[in-house]
């Protein structure tokens, strides 16, 4: 806020409206409290997970007045996103700077559905009236920089762990250009740690583990499912990071920051420095805040921070619907008391007041009546210049189908190519593994089959499946090859066999693998 904001207020209050915690901020010291109710005195601070919000990049022309600036934004978003016209949506934007696009301005823009406001913050508007701010939580990271808490260059990293939500974003040289949530929070850790460990752990018991546990000390027979479950972690965040390094242009990433809401013993900095190969770090930066003995996520603190710069070092992105009451001499009703009074004490002064009351009114009503046919103007001016622009719409969107057909016409050609030239070495290649593996058990095959069908009608993804015939003198050697197989090609392969049968006649074993491609 700004300084003349800053004196307003005797203290600020952050919220998490996913896990509806309060943190009171006075004179630098957080105190997480659950007695948060609605005071004039206090500014009101919060955000909105990655997963809530449609995040994108939009560019306008340089020659569109600033005026005019954000019905372009919010006109091309509905365009080039495909927004549901039926929606009302609240769109933010962020202004970056592209010196080799000289003909356009760049926007990030942050969209999301009023109705996913209204439900995440409405237990808490119950209690405090009115949010002063809020900002989508990736933003919240420019006040590392803007308190040099972050002093250096370059591209880095952040991913923070939360109940709801995780997400990945990326600054390069102190300005945002990527956020991304990640199918990580604690809720789906939890879920995928029971699919690994095979059996249900109430969830409990696993908070407890990630905060309490480190995994180079613990005895606990969760450590190795635990470490299973970071690894598959990191490695959809460095996918994640090569499409980025890829799509942006990004040479390299100077240094990973990551922490989570909780208070957790396990130095995951250092797991990803080792698994990522990037420089990692936590987020116990020295935000020079008293927080005494009880752990404060994270975000409150960032939240606190944005709260205190000034609006040319932080990213203004408000879409915060629950403003605080106006004053009451701003407010409809105030100034109608107020002119009731003034217009008792008038009727028993000289009747000339009277008349300069009425006069007043006449005032006031050519000066609407010159406001009304101004705006009358505009109006007809804009609604003329829509009709010529929805004209032009037309003819562009014409064109625009011809080119995606024929764009669609050649990916189509190309995906033919690639899967001729691709596919069919990759099947060839999974048959010759696979046969090695039957030669090392004694198996022989006895005939091969691939095959690929739809899922089902509604869905568009396919099932690859390779049918082995496979014969044996003994049939513990085929079991004991489809437990190999099951295990040095786990979440590649799904590998299955309805029975196997015996041949009196040859004293043969039989039976058919079937191999699906994950």
């Amino acid at each position: 806020m700004s300084k003349k904001e800053q004196h307003s207020f005797s203290s600020v209050l952050s919220i998490n409206p996913y896990k509806g915690t309060y943190v009171s901020a006075v004179s630098n010291f957080l105190n997480e409290t659950t007695t948060a109710i609605y005071s004039k005195e206090q500014y009101v601070i919060s955000y909105l997970n990655t997963k809530s919000f449609i995040n994108s990049h939009i560019a306008v022309s340089k020659n569109i007045p600033e005026e005019d600036l954000y019905d372009a934004i919010y006109n091309k978003a509905y365009d080039e996103l495909g927004l549901d016209q039926a929606i009302m949506y609240q769109i933010q934007y962020i202004e970056t700077f592209n010196a080799l696009d000289e003909d356009n301005r760049n926007f990030h823009v942050f969209i999301i559905d009023p109705m996913v406001v209204d439900e995440t913050f409405k237990n808490a508007v119950e209690k405090v009236k009115y949010i002063d701010y809020i900002i989508p939580s990736p933003l919240l990271l420019k006040s590392l920089y803007s308190k040099d808490l972050i002093e250096s260059g370059g591209v880095h990293c952040f991913v923070y762990f939360q109940e709801n939500d995780t997400f990945i974003t990326i600054y390069n040289e102190k300005n945002f250009i990527y956020t991304k949530s990640i199918n990580y929070s604690f809720l789906q850790m939890h879920e995928r740690f029971c699919e690994i460990y095979g059996e249900m752990v109430e969830y409990d018991d696993f908070i407890n583990f990630l905060s309490n546990e480190d995994l180079k000390t613990t005895d606990s027979p969760y450590k190795t499912h635990v470490i299973k479950l970071y690894k598959e972690i990191f490695s959809n965040i460095n996918d994640i990071l090569t499409y980025v390094k890829r799509a942006l242009d990004i040479d390299k990433i100077e240094c990973i920051y990551i922490d989570t809401q909780l208070k957790s013993q396990t130095k995951l900095d250092e797991m990803a420095e080792v698994e990522l190969s990037i420089k990692g770090s936590s987020f116990d930066f020295d935000y020079g805040l008293e927080t005494g003995e009880v752990h404060i996520d994270h975000l409150h603190s960032l939240m606190y921070l944005y709260t205190t710069l000034p609006e040319k070092d932080r990213y203004e992105c408000n879409f915060t619907t629950y403003h605080r009451p106006p004053k009451f001499t701003k407010r409809d009703s105030g100034r109608a008391i107020m002119l009731a009074a003034a217009s008792l004490v008038l009727a028993f002064l000289y009747p000339a007041s009277y008349w300069t009351l009425t006069y007043a009114q006449s005032l006031q009503y050519k000066l609407l009546e010159d406001e009304y046919r101004s705006v009358h103007n505009i109006k007809i001016t804009r609604e003329a210049t829509i009709k010529n622009r929805e004209a032009d719409k037309a003819k562009v969107s014409t064109l625009l189908a011809e080119q995606q057909q024929e764009y669609i016409d050649k990916k189509n050609t190309l995906v033919k190519i690639h899967d001729v030239k691709v596919n069919y070495p990759m099947k060839a290649e999974l048959l010759h593994r696979l046969t090695r593996d039957l030669n090392k058990y004694d198996v022989r095959l006895e005939s091969a089959l691939y095959s690929e069908a739809q899922e089902s009608k509604k869905s568009s993804s396919q099932i690859k499946e390779l049918k082995l015939g496979l014969v044996s003198s003994n049939d513990k050697k085929i079991t004991d090859l489809i437990k190999y197989l099951t295990r040095a090609y786990e979440g590649r392969f799904h590998f299955e066999i309805d029975e196997i049968s015996y041949e009196k006649e040859t004293k043969l074993y039989f039976g058919e693998l079937k191999v699906n491609l994950l």
